[in-house]
């Protein structure tokens, strides 16, 4: 062969292999598109799969790119103490006159609205019982109010007897008590004796039957959020067979849409007949009065703060705040000891980013020292502070007090004697939270939960339909404390029109799908004339 030929062949051979290898290029990206496309469809199906089935599940793409080197969108971290920082100053310089505590509430325009229960309730002779209806509540005390009052409603619907519910023992909340510990059960009885037969105990000859062993009666595994029929259908049958039905778990059991009469129960159990204990209702006036003698500097007005930043709830919120790995290695423990591997299970995502900037976080006290000072409230408001025991409080308390020298809990409010009867029961311990919010002229949540659900609904009830609530824009807020260049009168001007918004929306009618508890009218109350 020519060295010409020789030359042409060997071209012709790395031309191919340039070819060749273009190829191989072109197939591998082609392949890389191709898995960037198959994670992106895997995190778009985990966020619309895994919204209320707890935290983190929904961070895969934003976690993705973050290890690309990407900066965190606004939002993201934790930095709020470097707004504090910042602001500090000037926030102890601030005093508001009026203070937001002593203006008047925010009224709709109308006819005020008012409690009208009776109305909806009819009254006749009960026919004979068809059995003993048996259910077990689960979770916290707000949790078991709605378990309570849905449990009256279908004993009215299956024509059954009611017996006081027992209460599971929650691994969260870890309390023993029983129903007369928390609840006066000779009033509820009482009270919807017209309409619902209520006994405190199975009657011996019922229980005799099963041997005296409660989890031998047939457990019915009702469906979440059963209409009327449901019941009529399929439990009535087995009560009327055995003469006793038991359910269990029984929370959130029953639609939020039943007729009026049976909806007009629910408004009666929850607002009139479960009414607290006596060493609670005692406890509770006492702290009452004595919040109201110390805010003698609003005219015996002050702010309720229901603040969830305790251990488990940070840990289930799998949110971060710069505690590095002595925080990390905390909440995995609670993680672990609370929810037994629920957070490790193959395929689940933890992206605490994610979860801050989609409002997901709980506050830090110092983050809600922050806004009340942003929102009006100055250094001489009285604040009433409900929670658990706050995670790293030496720490985290601190920058609040700082804010609102007044601030008070159930450890300021008491002596150790007085509590002692409730140490170890958390249910109780809320009840005393419970009650103090409840006649607080300003409520603030912090984080969405059956405690500050029954409240708003309680309090809109209590004051014409309407109180003075504030529910944070936590989305906004968690911009607002990511730039520590943000100047005092702008963060003020945010958090007031977030004060103005919360009071506006305090007021709401019940849709076909929404929670009575929550928003009482219709169903609960009716429209009267002002005067």
């Amino acid at each position: 062969m020519s060295m010409a030929a020789a030359a042409a062949s060997m071209r012709g051979t790395e031309t191919a292999g340039a070819k060749s290898a273009a190829r191989r290029l072109g197939r591998r990206r082609r392949g890389a598109l191709l898995l960037l496309a198959l994670a992106y469809a895997a995190a778009m199906l985990m966020l619309s799969m895994g919204g209320s089935e707890g935290p983190g599940a929904a961070g895969v793409v934003a976690g993705a790119l973050r290890r690309r080197g990407q900066p965190a969108p606004p939002g993201s971290v934790y930095r709020s103490h470097l707004v504090f920082e910042r602001l500090l100053p000037e926030m102890r310089a601030f005093s508001s006159r009026p203070n937001p505590l002593v203006t008047t509430h925010y009224k709709k325009s109308g006819k005020r609205w008012q409690p009208c229960i009776r109305k909806g309730l009819t009254q006749s002779e009960l026919p004979p019982s068809n059995g003993f209806l048996i259910i077990e509540a689960n979770g916290g005390l707000n949790q078991q109010r709605i378990s309570i009052c849905d449990a009256i409603a279908v004993a009215r619907i299956l024509n059954a007897t009611l017996v006081t519910p027992a209460f599971h023992l929650n691994s969260v909340w870890r309390d023993s008590s029983k129903f007369g510990d928390i609840f006066d059960d000779d009033h509820f009885i009482e009270l919807l004796r017209k309409y619902v037969r209520v006994v405190k105990n199975l009657p011996e000859d019922v229980f005799l039957r099963f041997d005296h062993n409660i989890s031998i009666i047939p457990n019915m595994r009702t469906k979440a959020f059963s209409p009327p029929s449901y019941y009529l259908q399929l439990v009535l049958p087995k009560l009327l067979e055995l003469g006793v039905v038991r359910i269990a778990p029984f929370s959130n059991r029953l639609a939020h849409s039943v007729p009026p009469n049976i909806q007009a129960l629910r408004c009666l159990a929850n607002y009139e007949a479960l009414r607290f204990s006596e060493p609670i209702r005692i406890l509770a006036e006492n702290m009452v009065d004595r919040m109201i003698k110390r805010s003698f500097l609003t005219s015996g007005k002050y702010v309720s703060v229901h603040l969830r930043f305790e251990e488990d709830m940070v840990a289930f919120s799998c949110c971060t705040y710069g505690g590095g790995s002595k925080e990390n290695n905390a909440m995995e423990n609670a993680r672990e000891r609370s929810w037994r591997g629920k957070f490790r299970r193959p395929g689940r995502v933890i992206n605490p980013e994610n979860n801050r900037r989609n409002g997901r976080c709980p506050l830090t006290p110092l983050e809600v020292g922050m806004m009340l000072r942003g929102m009006g409230f100055d250094n001489t408001t009285s604040i009433y502070i409900a929670s658990g025991k706050i995670y790293d409080a030496d720490k985290y308390m601190t920058p609040l007090r700082q804010l609102f020298p007044l601030l008070q809990t159930k450890q300021t409010l008491v002596t150790p004697e007085e509590l002692a009867q409730f140490k170890g029961h958390s249910s109780r311990l809320a009840a005393l939270d419970y009650a103090l919010c409840l006649h607080s002229e300003v409520f603030v949540m912090t984080q969405g939960s059956n405690f500050p659900h029954f409240l708003m609904g309680h309090r809109r009830y209590m004051y014409g339909g309407h109180a003075k609530t504030i529910k944070p824009d936590k989305r906004k807020l968690v911009q607002l404390f990511d730039n520590p260049n943000i100047r005092w009168d702008r963060f003020k001007h945010h958090m007031q029109d977030m004060r103005r918004h919360s009071e506006m929306k305090g007021f709401g009618i019940r849709k076909p799908q929404e929670s009575m508890y929550n928003l009482p009218m219709p169903d609960c109350m009716c429209q009267q004339d002002e005067p």
